[in-house]
């Protein structure tokens, strides 16, 4: 009877300088022993990317805040247009026989002014979120994919032995000496 841990790790590569090698036949290898490390993969792997996910949150909640004080200071300008306006009217009722029309002028432009404003800011608001959405869905597909880039390179480097190596370069020499025959 086979023992339990000969089925997982190969008993020739206990000679071989020390090493560990893990077996890759699936069919050969315990599943609890794949279903642990595929749980503790996930549990890290997770917690990395909501690490990601809440750095880049608070970084658009902060310009979200930054938005809302711009806003702020438009709606307190308003009011000051506001304020700007009502001394102008009492100034209109003053001088209306003298320039009416120039204070209704005026007046529009004053309002006119301060709405393009607030319609300036709130694109520019609206402009940064996207921006800022955008910048953080690339940041983690970047991060993500060069995790996943770096999970293969290692597991590729695992499965690699030297006999595997050797292998590969003399094929690969075996396929240059026949392209230079064919060339000469």
């Amino acid at each position: 009877m086979k023992n339990i841990t000969d089925s997982f790790v190969s008993v020739e590569h206990w000679s071989s300088a020390g090493s560990f090698e893990f077996n890759t036949d699936i069919l050969a290898t315990n599943p609890i022993n794949l279903s642990v490390v595929l749980g503790v993969l996930i549990f890290f792997g997770k917690g990395v990317l909501n690490d990601l996910l809440d750095k880049r949150k608070q970084r658009i909640l902060s310009t979200i805040r930054n938005s809302e004080e711009l806003r702020r200071g438009a709606i307190e300008q308003l009011e000051r247009a506001r304020v700007r306006l009502r001394k102008v009217e009492i100034e209109a009722d003053e001088y209306r026989t003298n320039g009416y029309s120039e204070i209704e002028r005026e007046k529009v432009n004053l309002i006119n002014a301060t709405c393009n404003s607030l319609e300036r800011l709130e694109n520019y608001k609206n402009e940064t979120l996207f921006f800022e959405k955008q910048r953080a869905i690339n940041q983690v597909r970047q991060q993500v994919l060069q995790q996943a880039l770096q999970k293969a390179l290692g597991t590729l480097n695992s499965c690699l032995n030297s006999e595997l190596h050797f292998r590969t370069i003399s094929a690969n020499i075996d396929i240059l000496g026949s392209v230079e025959e064919i060339t000469d």
